[in-house]
């Protein structure tokens, strides 16, 4: 697994035990312009220690089974404008962490990460976290058509069914700051101490970590089965598309896709079809229509009509 601090890369070996230490590496100069990402598996030269001061090279890189990418169309700090950015590679499951209150659930949000994770063939997970404060009902209730595995957790609840479904696994946990994702790796990985922060008064959470970091969970009890990792990734504030394609998109609203089947072949399913089978399948009532409302705001942001940082009523859920 990898760890990245510029230009320093933290590797464990996947076989060792949970107290060994961490491989400190840099890329080697053969392999190019080819990156290193967090959950990468690569092969090692030189001074694998572990020891103070001791610098191992990275000469391979090897075949990845899955690539979660985000599009940075929210950062408007690069010149090259929409830049696809690699997540983590080798990620089994996707675990999307949403506040149900402060701040208020952001379906939209949540739906930008299911099209990533069906995109990349990566198996989703709804982390519902400040459950003392709002019931999940209306979030459930949004996504009752897809059949989405979720759960529950409160500040002082039992986290053995979310390491039940973490285990085994490589998961990465995704989430707005301020959702509580930092206090949940706190409580799943103690000795991680990922810094915390608070929500401000207008609902929107500080951005507390800084960098993506693999974690290996604690064995529960006197159980040999593999724990799994978690991945931490920075709070981010949206999670780009651009670099998904329209068909691909439509996957990501399941529900949605049968309606899809009578439509003429080069349907783009935008409002200006006004042939577009979907309408009537909503209006049929077959699929809620805040889900195609959903999915026409992330065809309109994937070609570039909106600007998804200035749409946060788009991301809050849409009453019903």
């Amino acid at each position: 697994m990898i760890t990245v601090d510029r230009g320093r890369y933290g590797c464990v070996r996947e076989d060792a035990p949970p107290d060994s230490p961490i491989i400190t590496a840099m890329r080697a100069r053969e392999l190019g312009r080819k990156s290193v990402v967090v959950g990468d598996r690569v092969a090692l030269v030189g001074d694998v220690s572990g020891d103070t001061g001791a610098l191992a090279r990275i000469v391979r890189i090897g075949e990845r089974t899955s690539v979660l990418r985000r599009t940075a169309d929210d950062d408007d700090t690069t010149p090259e404008g929409r830049l696809e950015r690699v997540v983590v590679a080798n990620a089994d499951q996707l675990v999307i962490v949403s506040a149900l209150a402060d701040p208020q659930p952001r379906t939209g949000f949540i739906d930008r990460c299911l099209v990533a994770a069906y995109d990349a063939d990566i198996e989703p997970l709804l982390c519902l976290t400040k459950a003392d404060l709002a019931g999940p009902e209306a979030v459930l209730g949004y996504y009752a058509e897809l059949d989405l595995p979720h759960v529950l957790v409160r500040p002082d609840s039992d986290l053995s069914e979310l390491r039940r479904r973490l285990a085994g696994n490589i998961s990465v946990m995704v989430g707005h700051s301020g959702v509580g994702k930092s206090t949940l790796v706190n409580r799943l990985v103690p000795e991680a101490l990922r810094a915390v922060g608070v929500v401000s008064a207008i609902g929107k959470g500080r951005h507390t970590s800084t960098s993506a970091v693999a974690l290996r969970l604690p064995p529960v009890g006197r159980s040999r089965k593999d724990p799994g990792w978690i991945i931490d990734t920075p709070g981010i504030r949206s999670f780009g598309l651009a670099h998904v394609s329209a068909e691909s998109l439509l996957h990501g609203f399941p529900d949605l896709v049968e309606g899809t089947v009578e439509d003429q072949p080069n349907c783009s399913h935008s409002p200006h079809d006004v042939d577009c089978r979907l309408d009537a399948w909503v209006a049929e009532g077959k699929a809620d229509p805040r889900r195609l409302e959903s999915y026409r705001r992330l065809l309109a942001s994937r070609a570039g009509e909106t600007d998804q940082r200035d749409t946060p009523p788009d991301d809050e859920l849409p009453p019903s």
